[in-house]
């Protein structure tokens, strides 16, 4: 059975329970319709499990989707030593589950309620409703936002201030496209490209080198 997100239920029963209605007074088209509308929010809302044996130093992604940009953070992120930043858009047709970049303590996690301008606007960021998670690794510092867009109207975020995750864990999701942000200290080394396809959990954004002056 294909695993799904629990927070889909709503969006997956509801339309299959209004097409039985339809039937029962005889609007097959309608029925039709919802079903099918229930179908796409089944796919939308799919689970898969995901590992991967990527060195303790790697930086996984957060989400699947493809890499709009690589380039220098705002400046209140540079602030708290996170100079870097590598934005992944997901498209409706990706999975949405999103998953610790790194394994690590919980300084921060909260949601900002706001705007749902198109997610690949770089005033996205701030602007519109966003999670803010920044998680202490043993090889250094990691931030993500979950981003909400125009379609995308509500992130989860499943983590909470002073809680431990593990990298590749499941850590919310954001409801229909979208884009995450990932936040990375000045001693990473970027292995993403621009246009690079993400899978969460699993593929490689950047690895952590140790710092100058720290032992390997």
């Amino acid at each position: 059975m294909l695993p799904l997100a629990a927070e889909g239920a709503p969006f997956i029963l509801a339309p299959a329970a209004a097409g039985i209605l339809a039937v029962a007074f005889g609007y097959w088209p309608v029925a039709v319709v919802l079903w099918l509308l229930s179908l796409a929010c089944v796919a939308f809302f799919r689970d898969p499990s995901r590992s991967s044996d990527a060195p303790g130093g790697a930086v996984l992604a957060p989400a699947d989707g493809k890499v709009l940009s690589i380039g220098p953070s705002p400046s209140p992120m540079c602030a708290i030593g996170l100079p870097m930043q590598i934005s992944i858009f997901m498209s409706p047709a990706n999975v949405h589950i999103n998953r610790a970049p790194i394994s690590g303590h919980v300084r921060e996690a909260g949601i900002t309620r706001g705007r749902h301008f198109p997610a690949f606007q770089d005033k996205s960021s701030d602007a519109n409703e966003h999670s803010f998670v920044v998680i202490d690794g043993a090889d250094g510092t990691v931030a993500y936002k979950q981003i909400a867009g125009t379609i995308a109207r509500r992130v989860v975020c499943t983590l909470q201030a002073g809680q431990d995750v593990t990298r590749g864990q499941r850590v919310g999701l954001i409801k229909f496209s979208s884009r995450v942000d990932l936040f990375l200290p000045a001693h990473a080394s970027v292995q993403a490209a621009a246009g690079m396809r993400t899978r969460a959990g699993v593929s490689v954004i950047a690895v952590l080198k140790p710092k100058a002056g720290s032992p390997t």
